[in-house]
């Protein structure tokens, strides 16, 4: 009993200390509001308002209506430029695509020859260049087919190929990254306040305040575990219902108190890793460079900005460790695909067995800094 007081009070203690510091509640405050925001709106993988040109060196009738083909929000308006402009243009980023119609194109075409067209890229966005050049290709292919048919009507295809998209019907890429923003605001907060917290109590002088208590490190080790969790579960609630659900519409399919009991699964292990840093860093700059080493690489690692069977195979069988993996796995299921207990007991089973064992290690680590503290 004794002890669970002792756990409440420097609970109490460490959440006091916290609230404190004022640039650190508006960092935290910030990292669950606008920047969620920010990254699930701000940045997208889709193609807009890419810029288009034309050297049309036919001059026909189908030539200037494949430049009326292309229009926002897709692609701005394109400009028509001469060939000597291309290489210029595109060195300066002027446009990131440039479509080139050959002479006598359209005379070549209905004398059932294959004209061709090139299409010059710029590769530098890659991911926006890869998707755009699939849109033109398709946006060509269909005002030439429609042009020399004079008709918009196509006939009857051999398969009629009837397309659903589940959980996500609209495609709309702030529904993922926003969820995908608030895992990775969990997984660097918390390690960044519990350690904080262990290099705080060393650089102020009070861990040794602490040592002359009878306290163990079990206790105080726990307090920061349950104190910094519990600020960022509100803070991840707060963050779940007023910016990803009421801001920016994204529907919650499955059990929200599901979802919240991976995420303190997942803080339990997340608080080991920042007792685990702070413990073997002597000051705060050491502190930031190995966040940058760890942390960073198991946000990238953890399927959210890449899904995981794109990561090559031996890095696949290393990620199977990483409970930030499996806390991205069970929130995709939960969330968008309302998936119950049956479907994500695995991935609970596996970052509680990581996180209690991260744990007792990092218990280990931190008894053994407190004796030769003392």
């Amino acid at each position: 009993m004794n002890s669970l007081l002792n756990i409440l009070w420097l609970g109490l203690k460490e959440i006091r200390s916290l609230l404190s510091d004022a640039v650190l509640v508006v960092f935290v405050v910030y990292a669950f509001t606008l920047a969620i925001y920010v990254q699930a709106t701000g940045t997208s993988s889709e193609v807009n308002n890419a810029s288009i040109a034309f050297v049309d060196e036919d001059g026909s009738a189908l030539s200037k209506e494949l430049l009326n083909a292309f229009y926002p929000p897709r692609f701005k308006s394109p400009e028509v430029i001469i060939a000597d402009d291309i290489q210029p243009d595109m060195d300066r980023g002027r446009f990131m695509f440039v479509v080139v119609i050959p002479p006598r194109f359209e005379h070549d075409l209905r004398a059932g020859r294959n004209p061709d067209v090139q299409l010059n890229i710029d590769a530098t966005a890659m991911q926006q260049a890869g998707i755009g050049s699939g849109y033109i290709k398709n946006i060509l292919n269909d005002r030439i087919s429609s042009f020399l048919k004079r008709t918009e009507q196509t006939g009857p295809k051999p398969v009629n190929l009837i397309v659903r998209k589940l959980f996500n019907p609209n495609g709309v890429s702030s529904w993922f990254k926003s969820v995908v923003a608030i895992i990775n605001q969990i997984t660097l907060l918390t390690v960044v306040l519990t350690g904080a917290a262990v290099i705080r109590e060393r650089e102020h002088g009070t861990l040794e305040h602490l040592l002359v208590m009878p306290l163990t490190s079990f206790e105080i080790a726990m307090a920061k575990v349950w104190a910094n969790s519990l600020v960022i579960l509100v803070a991840t609630g707060a963050s779940l219902f007023l910016v990803v659900h009421l801001v920016l519409k994204v529907p919650f399919a499955g059990s929200v108190v599901l979802w919240f009991v991976g995420v303190v699964l997942y803080l339990f292990f997340a608080t080991a890793l920042g007792i685990f840093l702070g413990t073997i860093s002597r000051s705060m700059a050491q502190f930031a460079l190995l966040i940058i080493l760890v942390v960073l690489v198991l946000m990238l690692l953890s399927g959210g900005s890449t899904p995981v069977e794109s990561q090559p195979k031996w890095l696949q069988y290393i990620t199977y460790l990483l409970p930030a993996r499996h806390f991205v796995s069970f929130s995709q299921v939960i969330i968008y695909r309302g998936g119950g207990l049956w479907a994500v007991w695995r991935q609970f089973l596996m970052v509680s067995a990581v996180g209690v064992g991260f744990f007792v290690y990092s218990l280990a680590l931190f008894r053994k800094s407190i004796a030769v503290s003392k």
